[in-house]
């Protein structure tokens, strides 16, 4: 057969690949938004919106309502719409996250990352972790770090937090406090929008910010 006909069918292949992976992100972050809409007033009644590239859209809300001072919330999804990074993600095992960033009204006492070493962004921050010289220990199917000397504290700060954490999510890729900007960052699988109150799901995220800055 012709070469020129194997080179046109793989540009098809490629194209079709890109346009049906951009218009299957596309929707599902559209879902997710959507389903959104009615929880976010429970941190702030003001929120920007824009799409960063194609499979990451950002929320950012300002202004936020306590605890909160402010919230940037990222949808990450997998990138569907080149062939080579979604094998690779495959391979890494990386899922769609529902990521939080936050500015709380006031900063944690404490430094500490808690993380799944499984996950892509997990891996990176306890990586990041190490590097810091930081103490570590599992912490069930976690990696629990902290600063040295502190890993006992912070073993029970998240002892003490496992009942908000359990309410927001049942699964965690990250959960990092920072005495820095930003003070809480969360990595979570995407929710079960079909199912789950939206809500419900932004109590749950205020009630685990504040149970952080609660003294222990």
């Amino acid at each position: 057969m012709n070469p020129q006909y194997f080179l046109a069918l793989a540009v098809l292949i490629i194209m079709g690949w890109f346009a049906v992976g951009i218009i299957y992100n596309l929707r599902r972050g559209d879902a997710v938004l959507k389903w959104m809409q009615s929880g976010l007033p429970r941190i702030g009644e003001k929120t920007t919106f824009r799409w960063l590239g194609t499979s990451v859209a950002e929320l950012v809300i300002a202004r936020a309502k306590p605890p909160f001072r402010r919230l940037e919330t990222l949808l990450v999804m997998k990138p569907r719409d080149v062939f080579w990074m979604t094998i690779m993600a495959a391979v890494q095992k990386r899922d769609d996250i529902l990521i939080f960033r936050a500015q709380l009204s006031s900063a944690p006492f404490l430094d500490l990352e808690l993380a799944d070493p499984k996950t892509w962004s997990g891996h990176s921050a306890l990586q990041n972790a190490r590097q810091r010289g930081w103490d570590s220990r599992p912490y069930h199917d976690l990696q629990l770090m902290a600063p040295k000397g502190l890993i006992e504290l912070a073993a029970s700060t998240v002892d003490r937090l496992s009942g908000p954490m359990q309410e927001l999510a049942p699964r965690y890729a990250r959960l990092s406090l920072r005495k820095a900007m930003p003070n809480l960052e969360i990595h979570i699988p995407f929710p079960d929008y079909k199912k789950a109150d939206s809500t419900n799901h932004f109590e749950a995220l205020r009630n685990l910010a504040q149970a952080i800055l609660e003294p222990s």
